[in-house]
């Protein structure tokens, strides 16, 4: 019997329901629209059209990967980020909005004051930090760096998905070595490197631990590796007076503003995301 896509929906949100998933209303909504080849609006207008069975069965498939733990972001292909679409797979960790603050607190650093700013994110993933800045920010330019051919390939495309080509370019770098000769100066260097502590890897929930990339998780012994390169090697492309911003793991705020301090910045503050956690670490050259 033919459904409609309000009852599809309801099949999908109960079972992830059921099943423990916290955001099972928003999960299916994502599940059912990516089903059907809409967007999440399309679909909410769409809800009383009956479809054939074809949505229905491939919903139900995708119902059935989520139920074994598989993150819906790597389901699907999407993932929405400071509100704008980027394809994500499984080279890339899935943006967190506690990741936003990061964003926020770039343009906020620079709007106003330098808004055409040069701006370069280490670490850059699937580009969700510099595609997010740069579609805010348009007189800026934006770096993307990682050392990940995968992840860069995955940017390229969200960058044109975004229509943000000629604002944002790329650079394939390591940044656990010195920057890469012509790299140039900036204004503001961002960063959302790893930071789980090796052992930690192993604590983490499945979902994460089991399909997001370790590569991009793992930060060392202590989880500070990549900020102690980072400090170490990229000083140099910032211009004086220029930023440094790191996202942050739970309690790691204070050794991070230390790093920084004794690295040669100042001005360092600590920046809570929305739980309240100190999520964001920035200081001055």
């Amino acid at each position: 019997m033919p459904k409609t896509y309000n009852e599809i929906y309801i099949r999908v949100r109960n079972a992830l329901r059921e099943h423990g998933v916290e955001a099972s209303a928003i999960e299916a909504r994502i599940i059912v629209a990516c089903a059907a080849g809409k967007t999440t609006a399309q679909l909410v207008r769409d809800l009383r059209l009956y479809v054939g069975d074809e949505i229905a069965e491939t919903a139900e498939a995708m119902l059935a990967r989520r139920l074994t733990g598989e993150p819906v972001a790597y389901i699907t292909g999407q993932w929405e980020f400071y509100g704008i679409p980027l394809e994500i797979t499984r080279d890339v960790l899935i943006p967190r909005v506690d990741t936003e603050v990061l964003v926020d607190t770039a343009v906020a650093s620079l709007r106003g004051r330098k808004m055409d700013a040069r701006i370069l994110d280490l670490c850059s993933g699937s580009g969700c930090i510099g595609c997010a800045i740069a579609e805010v920010m348009p007189k800026s330019r934006v770096v993307l760096a990682d050392i990940s051919p995968e992840a860069m390939a995955l940017s390229r495309r969200n960058v044109e998905r975004n229509g943000l080509q000629g604002r944002v370019s790329f650079l394939p770098a390591d940044v656990m070595q010195p920057p890469p000769i012509m790299t140039g100066s900036f204004d503001l260097v961002v960063s959302n490197p790893p930071y789980i502590p090796t052992v930690d890897i192993f604590t983490l929930d499945p979902s994460v631990r089991d399909y997001e990339p370790v590569w991009a998780l793992d930060g060392g012994e202590d989880g500070l590796d990549f900020y102690r390169a980072i400090l170490k090697g990229w000083k140099q492309v910032l211009r004086q007076g220029g930023q440094l911003m790191f996202e942050v793991g739970e309690e790691q705020a204070g050794a991070v503003k230390d790093l920084m301090l004794m690295s040669g910045f100042y001005d360092a503050a600590v920046v809570p995301d929305t739980r309240g956690v100190e999520r964001v670490v920035t200081a001055k050259l």
